[in-house]
Formats: C-alpha cells, structure tokens, sequence
C-alpha cells in the first residue's frame, strides 16, 4: 500500500512536470486500438472467413485521459476518435470518426505499458481485467 502511494504521488509529480513520459502517447494508443483492431480481424475471419488485408489507422485525436489505478498500479481510460480504412481484397472501407475507449497501464518499472481489456465474464466486482504487452 506505501508503495502504490509513493508511486502514485510521484505520477501525480511527474505528469504535473510533463516530463518524462508517464502519460500515453498518440503512438502507444494507436498501437493499442491497432492490437484490438487486429484481433477483431481475427475473430471474423475464423468465424466467417473474412479476407482482411490489413488497416490503417488515421486520424487519431485524444479527448480524455483519466488517471485511474488498476490492481494496484497506475493506469489510463483513454478516449477519443480515430478513422480506420480496412484493405479488403477488391476495395477499401472507410470508417470515420470511430469513437474507443482504451485502458493502458504503466508497468511498476515504467519501461513498459499493457493494454488493459476487462474480461468478458467479469459481471463480478473487482472486475478482471485480461493484459497485452504493448511498449
């Protein structure tokens, strides 16, 4: 608990400075919804034998980061919009002014971030949450 304190002063420090990093970027967000993105992808293509191939995320605009802690370690809800264009094989689909919503959580070392996505049978409260290495 002193730890997760102390490190949450100093989140609250280091962002106030702008500094260092500590707050999502527009690059590891578009990463982010590119990770669930390419999972969609994959769910319809097993289930309906989609032919995808490959998106392109444009347009990215960040509305809202909510520091939050997450089990215990700091973290974001990012919400914006971003226009995806999906490569089909005869043509291109454009989707604009997609709204998201990502959960991103700054490892203990703060080297790393993980995509943060509450798990599906999570009717319980805490929530679960499942966890993907994104930087």
């Amino acid at each position: 608990m002193v730890r997760f304190l102390i490190t949450l002063i100093l989140l609250v420090f280091l962002t106030g400075c702008g500094s260092i990093g500590l707050l999502p970027t527009t690059q590891l967000v578009q990463k982010a919804i590119a990770l669930q993105v390419q999972q969609t992808q994959q769910q319809l293509h097993q289930k309906l034998n989609l032919d995808f191939q490959g998106f392109d995320i444009k347009g990215l605009k960040i509305l809202q980061e909510q520091p939050l802690t997450i089990e215990s370690l700091p973290a974001f809800r990012v919400r914006g919009t971003y226009d995806l264009i999906l490569n089909l094989p005869k043509r291109q689909l454009k989707q604009l002014q997609q709204p998201f919503q990502v959960y991103l959580q700054i490892q203990q070392e703060g080297k790393s971030w993980r995509l943060l996505v509450p798990a599906q049978d999570s009717k319980d409260t805490p929530k679960t949450w499942r966890s993907y290495l994104i930087l």
